[in-house]
């Protein structure tokens, strides 16, 4: 506090108009420079205002030998204009109500702060102190006028500061209608500090959203080097991660650009691949940097405007090219009645009265001055009360100061803000004892229709209107409000575009343009990041198998589901495919049209051994046993068919223990008929009688006998783990394996292995046999049925084990159907020749010749 103290007082000395030095103490000096031009009139209390009207120093060499001249400035705002005699229309408004400080009258000391910071810090103390008038001589008090207890002001976010830090020590409330930096909601370091203006935190937080809501990642950020645009930037920077919106450049040019700023300025946005550009600057500055850019022809930038310019009609006129399809956002407009009429009721008789309506009088009319002038023949920023935002800002800072005071002078003791319930005081009205400032943060009133009120940090509610900048019939500047920004609403729904009403810089109304680093990921594929390079620079990497991604833009591919596998955009999770060796499949087609006609030629060679059955063909070779093998032969043919189709628990069991009896059936017969042969030929040995043990009850008995322990290894089988129905799911596979699980693998190999073993016998039998002296020897087919049998089944095992699925069932199909063709055509194949063919072979006397 005493260091703030320390450097009012040396702004007292230093540029403060001196009172009283005189050495008679009734006559009153002026010291310094008098600052008579502005708007005054008197009241009861005195509202200071601070406004940018000129702006844009002319740089002047100065001596130091002499007192410098005045400072003259090349840029004259009629804007700014407007938002004085704002306030001054609601000054007389305010007087004249009934409702409001009735009685109480307000009145007006406005200062031209040429949005220069020493400027506006000296003119804030003149206000606050008072000023002189130009008579010499008379007493201090009789000319003094009074000071104001508080300042509407000022446009700029730096000016504001440096106001406030001046006059912070006293609690001189300061209430911006323009100043929007976040920083400027610090109440620690500016206590005294309230704006109808919202602050940029909502600002940027619109701004964010409305680039993420256009898909524009890869944005460019340029700013004027000061406190308004550095906060800002800074704000921006740390909201767009949200929404994943990387910078391509950041940089701040400074207030008065020079020739290398400029270029240096240029060759970034240049040498950047972003098409949109986001700037927070001042008008008089961008115009610099439009001009440059048409000059270098860069002319495919679509511009997002901060709210400092996002209504500003005075760049449109030489940059329409340049500018159109421009979006920002704007503050809240306002339709002032009765304003338009106040601001053009001015006359040459009238605007002598004031230097600064003379200078926009001169200005508007190019000094061709008849008095016949009227500002209703020529348009005018001044008058144009079409786009009031700032203006109404300003007219909403007015009455927010008249409803403290009338809360102040209503107040009931008792009732009050203070200690006590004291209230404030109309009668010493002292800045620096926080009377109107408390009144001030308590208001909440409404005022043409709007409702306003303030939080903790003397901020409004945000409310935008989003501005989209389009060419008029007329080739003027046509703003369009194309959506809005509410910050009271939820997150969700703050931020409404009506993408229709839209013209783009390209003059395109329904492809936004396209600002991204790198191309958006397409569902299938997920981001990689780009070493040492933002993270919006990436690569698209198709996802691996067995995973998808269904979204723009993915980090990551999901693994999809041991029941799921993706499909070919791999941008959805299917249910697998069940693969099993099907009926109608062309394999499975094949494969039970061959088990079809294998059982039909078996059936077939049945009947033709029924109908020739007394032949001695027949009959020579164990007819009984012939025709169990044709039966348990045709068994096997249609057990292939257990193996099509779906695999159900039943049906897996059924397959097995069938294909596994059905052959054990088959080779015992085969067996029993291969040791007939040879027992036969060695019963003929003198004194022999070992066929007494292999008449026809023991050939049933021995196959039966042989079918019986592969019935019962089947039945352990069955009980202890029997086969089953399984879905052999995979990762990297798009299918489900529906297959049948042997259940106990030594049952399974168990059962083949007791084939093998029969086939075994059975071989070595029909092998010992195979040159017995007999005209029609059936063990050389046996033989010969054998080797196609082991030839069949040890190729199959080596198969079998390598393939899965449907292909695995085929293998095991083809190998039944093998061995049983050649079980068949072996053995039964010349019988049937014989018997069809060679009928005058199928008599008894052929069958005794040796």
């Amino acid at each position: 506090m005493a260091h703030h103290a320390c450097l009012l007082t040396f702004w007292l000395f230093l540029i403060m108009p001196m009172w009283c030095l005189s050495t008679n103490k009734n006559e009153c000096i002026y010291q310094g420079e008098e600052g008579t031009q502005g708007f005054y009139q008197d009241g009861d209390v005195i509202l200071g205002g601070l406004f940018p009207l000129h702006s844009s120093p002319v740089a002047t060499e100065r001596a130091f030998q002499s007192k410098p001249a005045a400072v003259e400035y090349k840029d004259f705002s009629s804007r700014a204009l407007r938002w004085m005699r704002t306030m001054t229309f609601a000054v007389a408004e305010i007087n004249q109500r009934q409702d409001l400080l009735p009685k109480l009258s307000l009145g007006y000391h406005i200062h031209d702060s040429c949005d220069d910071i020493p400027v506006s810090v000296k003119r804030s103390l003149l206000l606050v102190n008072g000023q002189p008038e130009k008579e010499r001589g008379a007493s201090c008090a009789d000319v003094r006028r009074q000071p104001s207890p508080v300042i509407v002001g000022d446009a700029s976010s730096g000016v504001s500061m440096a106001v406030l830090r001046t006059l912070g020590s006293f609690q001189i409330p300061l209430v911006s209608y323009f100043a929007s930096c976040s920083c400027l909601s610090n109440k620690k370091e500016f206590p005294s500090f309230m704006r109808t203006m919202p602050s940029d935190e909502f600002q940027i937080k619109a701004l964010a959203k409305l680039v993420h809501y256009f898909q524009w990642s890869w944005v460019g950020l340029i700013g004027v080097d000061l406190d308004y645009a550095r906060f800002a930037i800074q704000l921006f920077l740390k909201e767009s991660v949200r929404y994943n919106v990387c910078p391509a450049y950041v940089h701040f040019y400074p207030v008065i650009l020079s020739k290398e700023a400029l270029r240096e300025l240029m060759n970034i946005i240049r040498d950047s691949t972003a098409t949109v550009i986001l700037n927070f600057s001042r008008e008089s500055t961008l115009q610099t940097i439009l001009q440059e850019c048409r000059r270098q022809n860069i002319t495919h930038l679509q511009w997002i405007a901060s709210e400092a310019w996002a209504t500003s009609n005075a760049l449109w006129g030489d940059f329409s090219d340049l500018l159109q399809g421009t979006l920002g956002f704007a503050i809240r407009k306002g339709e002032i009645p009765s304003l338009y009429r106040y601001l053009t009721l001015l006359n040459t008789s009238n605007i002598q009265t004031s230097h600064f309506l003379s200078e926009f009088w001169e200005d508007t009319f190019n000094f061709a001055c008849t008095g016949r002038e009227s500002l209703d023949d020529v348009y005018t920023l001044y008058s144009d009360v079409s786009q009031l935002r700032v203006s109404y800002n300003v007219y909403k800072a007015v009455y927010l100061i008249a409803h403290a005071l009338h809360d102040m002078s209503t107040c009931v003791p008792g009732q009050g803000p203070f200690h006590n319930g004291t209230c404030g005081s109309l009668k010493y009205l002292l800045p620096w004892q926080v009377c109107l400032l408390s009144y001030m943060k308590r208001a909440n009133f409404t005022t043409l229709g709007e409702d306003v009120s303030f939080d903790e940090h003397g901020d409004p509610i945000a409310s935008y209107d989003l501005m989209s900048w389009q060419v008029a019939s007329d080739g003027s500047l046509q703003l369009v409000k194309v959506g809005f920004y509410d910050a009271s609403l939820k997150d969700e729904t703050n931020l409404v575009i009506n993408d229709s009403v839209i013209m783009w810089h390209s003059g395109n109304k329904v492809c936004a343009p396209v600002s991204v680093c790198s191309q958006s990921c397409l569902p299938g594929s997920r981001k990689a990041r780009r070493k040492g390079e933002p993270i919006c620079c990436f690569d698209c990497i198709p996802c691996a198998e067995g995973e998808i991604s269904n979204e723009t833009d993915s980090n990551d591919c999901l693994r999809c589901s041991r029941e799921m596998w993706p499909n070919q955009a791999r941008d959805q999770c299917l249910p697998k495919v069940l693969e099993y060796l099907s009926f109608w499949e062309p394999l499975g087609i094949v494969l039970w049209v061959v088990s079809t006609i294998g059982a039909c030629l078996t059936v077939a060679v049945l009947c033709v051994f029924v109908m020739y059955r007394n032949t001695p063909v027949i009959q020579g070779n164990n007819m009984e046993l012939s025709f169990m093998l044709l039966l348990f032969l045709c068994v096997c043919f249609l057990i292939g068919l257990t193996f099509i189709g779906k695999p159900t628990d039943w049906r897996c069991q059924i397959r097995y223990t069938a294909f596994g009896i059905s052959f054990a059936l088959c080779i015992a017969c085969i067996l029993a008929k291969t040791t007939v042969v040879l027992m036969a030929f060695r019963a003929t040995l003198p004194g022999s009688d070992v066929m007494k043990w292999f008449g026809p009850a023991k050939q049933r008995f021995s196959v039966i006998f042989c079918s019986c322990i592969q019935a019962l290894v089947c039945i352990i089988w069955l009980t202890i783990k029997p086969p089953f129905a399984a879905n052999r799911t995979q990762f990297l596979s798009a299918t489900i394996i529906v297959e049948c699980d042997v259940g106990s693998e030594i049952g399974f190999w168990f059962v083949l292995g007791y084939i093998g073993l029969l086939a075994c016998t059975c071989f070595l039998t029909a092998f010992l046999a195979r040159k017995l002296p007999d005209n029609f020897n059936e063990a050389k087919f046996i033989t010969f049925s054998m080797v196609i049998f082991f030839a069949v089944w040890i190729t199959f095992i080596p198969v079998y084990v390598s393939t899965r699925g449907k292909y695995m069932v085929a293998v095991h199909v083809f190998a039944i159907l093998a061995s049983a063709f050649g079980l068949l055509l072996c053995i039964f194949t010349p019988k049937c020749y014989v018997v069809l063919l060679r009928p005058e072979k199928n008599i008894r006397k052929n069958m005794m010749k040796k």
